[in-house]
């Protein structure tokens, strides 16, 4: 038995040795990065402006591929199942920490599936009225006149299941007003439907929202952070309106395949850092509205799971389901 287990042994620590080294030759071939919305989204832009910096630092193209559809399920079901080792998501709070909760059954397993390698960005839900069909310039006159409206009220989000979606639900429930829901395959899409007034009103982050609030199409109310965000100051918090139990960050961050050595999951996550740090794609992100978080993996994985624990039974209260 001693003549079998020094091999064994052997083995585990040659292993544990080739980890750093594998991280040094990670990647040996072009990146690819899934987005699961489309091209113009605050996931699209996060991604394509780290793209260049991450390839310079990996001497590898990195290569987006934009795969939207099913809450950004389909995306991230390419990087779960990927099994080249050279494909990423960026992925968001839908199709990771609540999806479990909407769906009977799910393509991918997002806890088993998913490695979380790094929070890239978190930000607010702001809540956006098409300017011209929606009179209100305060949540409690669009509350006041959403109640009027007789259950007419359109909202539209980036797809069913999204922070953008469950807000608006929680919103509905907690002001007492009726709204049917008018989901979209991404951000842009959903924000040029209040812009164009096929919606009346929208949660959602803000990139997609501002070149309409610029042309006077779009007016923000308030955003659904529990404190005002740096970027949007003059917008209250649903709190400040009265709407204590209505706050939520949609957060992003890139996700690896299960089974992705530990070793390339910790090189991924200090080159996307200090891309994060760089001057260039600070001021991208900050003037969209997003807020950099950074950090490492096992902070990530305890936001997440921070994540199902307060909205699991948010779910289940209010009855979503997409089955």
């Amino acid at each position: 038995m001693l003549r079998r287990q020094i091999p064994l042994a052997c083995l585990a620590a040659l292993a544990t040795a080739a980890l750093p080294a594998m991280a040094q030759t990670w990647p040996s071939k072009p990146v690819r990065i899934v987005v699961p919305t489309g091209p113009g989204s605050s996931l699209d832009l996060i991604v394509r402006s780290m793209g260049d910096k991450l390839a310079a630092r990996w001497g590898q193209p990195v290569v987006v591929e934009n795969k939207p559809g099913a809450g950004g399920m389909l995306g991230l079901d390419v990087a779960a199942k990927s099994t080249d080792g050279h494909t990423l998501a960026i992925g968001f709070n839908g199709p990771i920490a609540f999806g479990p909760f909407l769906y009977r059954k799910m393509p991918y397993d997002p806890a088993k599936d998913l490695l979380p390698v790094i929070m890239t960005t978190s930000q607010p839900n702001v809540l956006g009225v098409n300017a011209d069909k929606v009179p209100a310039k305060t949540v409690a006159e669009f509350v006041a006149w959403a109640k009027s409206q007789g259950g007419k009220v359109n909202y539209s989000s980036l797809g069913n299941g999204s922070s953008a979606h469950l807000t608006m639900e929680l919103f509905i429930s907690e002001a007492g007003f009726q709204a049917t829901h008018i989901p979209f395959n991404g951000s842009p899409p959903a924000a040029m439907a209040v812009a164009q007034g096929e919606a009346d009103v929208t949660f959602m982050v803000a990139p997609a929202l501002l070149p309409h609030v610029r042309n006077n199409k779009v007016r923000l109310l308030a955003v659904s952070s529990g404190q005002r965000a740096d970027s949007l100051k003059e917008l209250p918090t649903l709190v400040d309106s009265g709407y204590r139990n209505v706050e939520s960050l949609a957060w992003n961050g890139l996700f690896a395949p299960a089974g992705t050595p530990d070793a390339v999951v910790t090189r991924i996550n200090a080159d996307a850092n200090a891309v994060l740090q760089d001057p260039a794609v600070k001021t991208a992100l900050e003037n969209q509205g997003l807020t950099i978080v950074g950090g490492s993996a096992a902070d990530f994985k305890r936001a997440i799971d921070a994540d199902v624990k307060r909205w699991g039974p948010v779910i289940t209260k209010l009855g979503v389901k997409l089955d």
